[in-house]
């Protein structure tokens, strides 16, 4: 029998206190970097609505948005008359303001003096006019009393974007409805690249294409199984990823095509926080004369996710 000798055990021992109590420093280390305040958390989540919300019933939200009308070659008068190609609120403007001018892909305005078109404040009668393609954040918005319109392109479309900061969903507005904040909709997903990265080709209502650039997808697991969102990056906003995704609660509690959230770009380490809780819904739940995307096939999720923002009760 091999005996023990003496001071090695007792060294022995004492290594191994020490390796257990170091195991157990560095395991609470990470407990406590790993660890969310669940108080802060909630307050976090209250704030990301408020300014939804705020965004939402701004003079430029998507509750003013009362028109949307598609430009062929040639003149588009505007006004509140219904034999114009552009329709303005009734009572809003003069019967005929102007026209709207498409002439191989550039747009240009000629306005009445007595209309009051306006840009950036200036009285405008004859104007070359930008449309927000590309992501642009500033496309030529002429104002009209409180009306205000651009040119917007979709695909290879042009159309004439009309909001009112009296339109009355803005006006009749109801509120939004979440479900409860919930921290097991957060998730620290694994970003995982496309080499090279993919184009996903994006279906809107309205029967349009757009082509996405799609970097690789966000993995996360549920109960032992994991599940995959493709990301996108739109035009405009390159430092974040944009999921649209639908789940099991979509047509019930939630807009039947599904929800959207933004999450930062992936670290270092190739993580991403995916927080459900921050889904929220297409401007289509709110008006008819958006140009909504469709979320792509694989981004479905057959699980309910019970997070995020609820179908718009004036829907």
């Amino acid at each position: 029998m091999r005996k023990s000798i003496p001071g090695v055990v007792e060294s022995q021992v004492s290594w191994m206190m020490f390796l257990f109590a170091s195991l157990m420093v560095i395991e609470g280390c990470s407990k406590t970097l790993n660890k969310i305040d669940e108080a802060a958390y909630r307050k976090e989540i209250e704030e990301w609505r408020e300014r939804r919300l705020t965004r939402l019933k701004s003079d430029t939200g998507w509750l003013t948005l009362c028109g949307l009308f598609w430009l062929k070659e040639g003149e588009h008068k505007f006004g509140s008359d219904s034999s114009n190609a552009i329709i303005f609120p009734p009572s809003k403007s003069p019967k005929v303001a102007g026209s709207l001018w498409l002439e191989k892909g550039t747009v240009r305005l000629q306005s009445r003096p007595s209309s009051q078109v306006k840009y950036k404040d200036s009285l405008v009668t004859a104007l070359m006019v930008k449309s927000d393609e590309d992501g642009l954040a500033d496309p030529t918005v002429l104002n009209l009393g409180t009306l205000s319109f651009y040119v917007i392109k979709r695909g290879d479309q042009l159309g004439v974007r009309v909001k009112d900061k009296e339109n009355p969903a803005r006006i009749n507005f109801k509120g939004l409805e979440y479900f409860p904040t919930d921290l097991k909709w957060r998730f620290e997903a694994r970003f995982e690249p496309y080499e090279p990265p993919k184009t996903l080709q994006i279906a809107t209502i309205l029967g349009t294409v757009e082509n996405d650039s799609c970097p690789g997808a966000l993995a996360f697991d549920i109960e032992g199984k994991t599940y995959r969102l493709d990301a996108v990056i739109e035009r405009g906003t390159e430092n974040q990823l944009f999921i649209m995704f639908s789940d099991e609660t979509s047509g019930k509690e939630t807009y039947r095509l599904g929800r959207q959230l933004y999450t930062a770009m992936p670290n270092a380490d190739k993580k991403v926080i995916l927080d459900f809780n921050k889904a929220y819904n297409w401007p289509c739940v709110f008006t008819p004369f958006s140009t909504c995307p469709i979320p792509p096939r694989q981004n479905h999720l057959p699980l309910r996710i019970e997070a995020g923002e609820k179908m718009y009760a004036g829907s």
